[in-house]
């Protein structure tokens, strides 16, 4: 199951560069004038072996007018209820404020865990006065600097023990493939799932996020047998445009969390956005097989190669890891939708092979031998062996005399030898190597 953290507090605290910490790279804009952060941010964050969900929030002003810090306010709201635990930001160089206050006040009516972190905590001096902390009434309270790192161990230490172990016994339960319905709302996520299943399955609701968690359906038809994870139930209104995106995107990665293959549905009129091509990108970090849905096609003008230019357009937007299968489809006109369910079960059998060592070195020491590693500081590159590992995400280690010598082109090369040769299409994949 997925964990998500929440940073909140007041403006100019730190959170943005703690959460640029947490993610192990400079993602999100860090400035000394507070307001930068104003469009949230998302990350996978990992620590001790557990990763979780980790997201960016702008700074929380209580009773402002200001338009941009009435919609902060409302969607760090919205962060508190989706998240597992929340970090509260703080400033020990700045002490206690009535917008702290205003922070805690709104924490402390949530069930969720809390962890008050006093930022710029950099000498023993700010120690000393950061202690006034304590008398917020909070738990866990941290110190910590999120410039310089330190302190920082001790608070992803905390998170991680909030983040249950896995249950191997319990996940064996149920081994039936799970595939999640992602997108945008009003993309046709709830249409292609009562299409599918061919009864009405939807969330009866106007209020974004009436029902906090996803929709499990089990199908069996046709011979055919897997858990559908739906992130239906979020309808448009007019004034809450980018609520209503920020609940789609927190839904679509905790489906994404628990499936096997996400089904990522476009509107075909509109195309694919920043958004759609984040959502994509963070399943194929988390290594889940794709398969893209592009919805609403028979509103499309069509001429002779209408869908063979759109696919190549679309792939450009999600390079480099674009060997993806595209279906067009028409929910309405339910057009090739079983042929989306056929797909997906085909992605999921290529995530869960396994290819017999001896074929695998079969056939790609022939390509290793067609292509030789280009020759590094003298040194002549040889991969000797090569084998699967026994991991969820197709994983490859290729053992060979200067391992850190290998350079993206060449491994690119052999990832596209496995593509060809094994068909992987759909699949995201690792290569690894190591010393012989």
């Amino acid at each position: 199951m997925s964990f998500t953290v929440a940073i909140v507090g007041r403006p100019n605290v730190g959170k943005s560069t703690l959460f640029n910490r947490l993610l192990e790279k400079r993602q999100a804009i860090v400035d000394d004038v507070s307001g930068v952060t104003r469009d949230r941010q998302y990350g996978i964050a990992e620590w001790n072996g557990k990763s979780f969900n980790v997201i960016d929030t702008g700074g929380f002003v209580a009773g402002s007018a200001d338009v941009f810090e009435t919609e902060i306010r409302k969607q760090v709201k919205i962060a508190i209820e989706e998240a597992d635990a929340v970090i509260f930001m703080t400033d020990a160089a700045v002490g206690i404020t009535d917008l702290d206050d205003d922070m805690a006040d709104l924490l402390r009516r949530s069930s969720k865990p809390v962890l008050l972190t006093v930022n710029k905590v950099d000498n023993n001096d700010r120690m000393l006065s950061g202690t006034e902390f304590y008398s917020m009434g909070f738990e866990n309270v941290y110190f910590v600097s999120s410039m310089s790192g330190s302190g920082t161990g001790e608070l992803l230490d905390a998170v991680a023990a909030f983040i249950p172990e896995k249950d191997a016994d319990k996940e064996d339960e149920n081994p039936l493939p799970k595939f999640a319905i992602i997108g945008q709302p009003n993309v046709g996520k709830s249409s292609l799932l009562n299409a599918l299943i061919g009864k009405e399955r939807t969330i009866v609701s106007d209020i974004a996020g009436t029902t906090r968690d996803t929709i499990h359906t089990h199908y069996n038809l046709f011979n055919k047998e897997f858990i559908l994870i739906d992130t239906a139930g979020l309808r448009k209104k007019s004034k809450e445009k980018d609520d209503l995106e920020f609940y789609s995107v927190i839904r679509a990665i905790r489906a994404m969390d628990e499936a096997d293959v996400c089904m990522l549905i476009l509107d075909a009129s509109k195309g694919i956005t920043a958004q759609d091509v984040s959502i994509y990108s963070l399943a194929a970090r988390k290594g889940k097989g794709i398969v893209v849905l592009v919805n609403k096609w028979d509103l499309v003008e069509k001429a002779t190669n209408t869908a063979r230019d759109y696919e190549k357009q679309l792939k450009e937007k999600l390079a480099p890891f674009n060997d993806v299968p595209v279906i067009f489809i028409s929910v309405k006109e339910k057009t090739r939708i079983f042929k989306v369910i056929e797909t997906a079960l085909d992605v999921y059998e290529s995530k869960t092979r396994k290819i017999p060592t001896s074929k695998l070195n079969e056939v790609m020491l022939k390509a290793i031998e067609s292509y030789h590693a280009p020759v590094v500081r003298g040194h002549s590159v040889k991969i000797k062996f090569v084998t699967q590992l026994p991991t969820h995400v197709p994983s490859f280690a290729f053992f060979c005399n200067f391992p850190d010598d290998i350079k993206t082109p060449y491994k690119n090369y052999l990832e596209n030898q496995l593509r060809s040769n094994f068909n992987f299409s759909g699949v995201p994949m690792r290569l690894f190597f190591r010393k012989k």
